[in-house]
């Protein structure tokens, strides 16, 4: 189960005002939120009675704060987590509109899988629930003990590995299967390089680079 550090509960209150309007806003005022972040029941409209006076009737809401990116994220983990047996650590950083989640825990590794794709997998559909119902794109990244990072760095050392061989040699080489975020490296790493450009071919999952010898034309990612 994963475990949010600094984890902010969801708040709900009650309250009571001669209109629904003025008992909304002195809610939002209470949980210091804007109205566009609460979802809001109207328990009693109120009344203002005979003349205004007799038999008046305050207007009854209850406010409750919309899930937060940072609930979402806990909600949509949690239960994978549960199914693997997994207790893990989030550390979640907003940057801008970036948002990147840290996992950390023991056996935590499992969550990488085979080059990374069930990694990729559950970052891909996170970043679905999260957007789902958001007029502002997030960028969703999802990592674990930074190796997304030990993964980039990998991947620049092959390709200036492969970069001088197919040099050495002139002739192309092909690398194994790579997802988008993966291919992106190695063409960014080459693509200034002055003897040998990059292509992307074949078909997902299976598409591949190739590191061709003084070739010319578009990268296809």
């Amino acid at each position: 189960m994963p475990k949010r550090r600094g984890k902010r509960l969801l708040k709900s209150i009650t309250k009571e005002a001669k209109t629904v309007d003025e008992a909304v806003r002195l809610a939002c005022e209470e949980l210091e939120t804007d109205i566009e972040n609460v979802d809001v029941e109207i328990i009693n409209e109120g009344n203002k009675g005979l003349l205004g006076i007799i038999g008046n009737k305050n207007a009854v809401v209850k406010v409750t704060q919309k899930p937060g990116v940072d609930d979402i994220i806990v909600d949509f983990l949690r239960p994978i987590f549960e199914k693997m047996e997994i207790t893990a650590n989030l550390d979640i950083i907003h940057e801008d509109d970036q948002v990147t989640i840290r996992l950390t825990g023991e056996d935590i590794g499992i969550v990488i899988g085979r080059r990374g794709e069930t990694l990729d997998s559950l970052q891909y559909l996170l970043s679905l629930v999260v957007n789902r119902k958001s007029s502002e794109y997030t960028r969703i990244i999802l990592d674990v003990a930074d190796y997304r990072q030990k993964r980039e760095d990998t991947l620049i050392r092959l390709a200036n590995r492969v970069a001088d061989k197919v040099t050495r040699y002139k002739k192309s080489l092909t690398l194994e299967p790579m997802n988008p975020y993966e291919r992106r490296i190695i063409h960014s790493t080459l693509q200034n390089h002055k003897y040998v450009d990059t292509q992307s071919v074949g078909e997902e999952p299976n598409r591949k680079v190739v590191v061709r010898y003084k070739q010319s034309g578009g990268r296809s990612y």
